[in-house]
């Protein structure tokens, strides 16, 4: 295996929606570096590659010994090169959300959340309007905005997201706890993700749940294999958003009803969910490099190797080209930024 006693060398190639990629050395139970640069590409055991930013991926040389890594947390129907044998075949593991992939990184909370859920009194009920809903993307494969529109038509939600926005917060926003709070206040959260697709079940649903409120699911046809039974509502149960909001109605004035979504939390975890937890309770890095351990070459060998174009030349000149576009533009952003702001550099 090509590593010092440091572990594994894994670069991520890409960006991450301009964002750091959602991954963390600490807690591994085999050391594992992990680095963004990218001049380090001859010298990495492991390299991650994040399809929804494709445009970067094709100036990569690969060389002999070394384990690339498809990586996505989307649904599959945003990014057509996902489901694309000749793209995907240049890849020798898959990391996603896709309970089939080689390393399975699902949006599952870890089981120290969960425990804190539950260790918490529910919250109170205080908002006038029954549900709640946070959705600023536009982005739309489950036709969601649509049922949102017509569902909120029906019956009172308050919406704080971009999309439909007809609320503010009351306060300062800071961040994910202050959604949290938010939806805690709330008898119901709309919990509807932008795609339908196995697997795809995000925090969308665990939010709520975690918050002490009801999630009202539009998604994945699989959602019951990631939470407890009898903890949400799910939309796919009613023929129309007029149906479930007489529903919502119903339960709202019917206390053990109401209740009942929440018997969940008096008892342990189902076996399904534990062993879920428990399998991923070791960082995504640290099961990739167990996984990989066997197909990674010495790095004197890679040394002696020449490295491939696996997307080509034209796609390799084409990515440089593109790269080069780009940084110009950003060196030309900012000097205008600098003279705009009254600089002399």
């Amino acid at each position: 295996m090509a590593q010092d006693n440091q572990g594994p060398l894994v670069l991520f190639y890409t960006a991450f929606f301009g964002r750091p990629p959602p991954f963390d050395t600490a807690g591994c139970s085999v050391p594992v570096r992990l680095t963004f640069d990218r001049s380090r590409l001859a010298e990495a055991d492991i390299v991650i590659f994040h399809i929804p930013d494709a445009w970067e991926i094709g100036d990569a040389l690969k060389y002999a010994g070394q384990v690339w890594v498809a990586f996505s947390m989307e649904a599959s129907a945003h990014y057509p090169l996902w489901t694309d044998p000749a793209f995907m075949r240049r890849f020798d593991l898959i990391m996603s959300h896709e309970t089939a992939a080689d390393i399975w990184t699902p949006y599952l909370p870890p089981m120290r959340a969960w425990q804190a859920a539950v260790d918490r009194p529910l919250p109170a009920k205080t908002e006038f309007a029954p549900a709640v809903m946070f959705q600023s993307a536009s982005v739309d494969r489950s036709r969601r905005n649509d049922f949102a529109l017509e569902l909120m038509k029906a019956i009172r939600v308050d919406s704080y997201g971009r999309l439909l926005r007809n609320r503010d917060l009351a306060g300062p926003d800071l961040g994910r706890q202050t959604k949290l709070d938010t939806i805690a206040r709330y008898h119901f959260c709309c919990a509807f993700e932008n795609a339908i697709s196995h697997g795809y079940v995000t925090e969308k649903i665990f939010d709520p749940l975690l918050s002490g409120t009801i999630p009202i699911y539009r998604g994945a046809p699989d959602v019951a294999d990631f939470v407890p039974a009898g903890s949400y509502i799910d939309v796919s149960d009613f023929p129309s958003p007029i149906a479930l909001a007489d529903h919502l109605r119903r339960i709202l004035k019917d206390e053990e009803a109401y209740a009942r979504y929440f018997e969940w939390r008096m008892r342990p975890l189902p076996p399904f969910l534990a062993d879920r937890l428990a399998l991923v309770q070791e960082p995504a890095l640290g099961r990739l490099a167990a996984i990989a351990s066997s197909r990674i070459a010495p790095g004197s060998e890679r040394a002696r190797g020449w490295p491939s174009l696996p997307f080509g030349l034209r796609r390799f000149l084409e990515t440089r080209l593109r790269r080069l576009v780009r940084t110009h533009r950003q060196r030309r952003s900012a000097r205008r930024a600098i003279v705009s702001s009254g600089g002399t550099k």
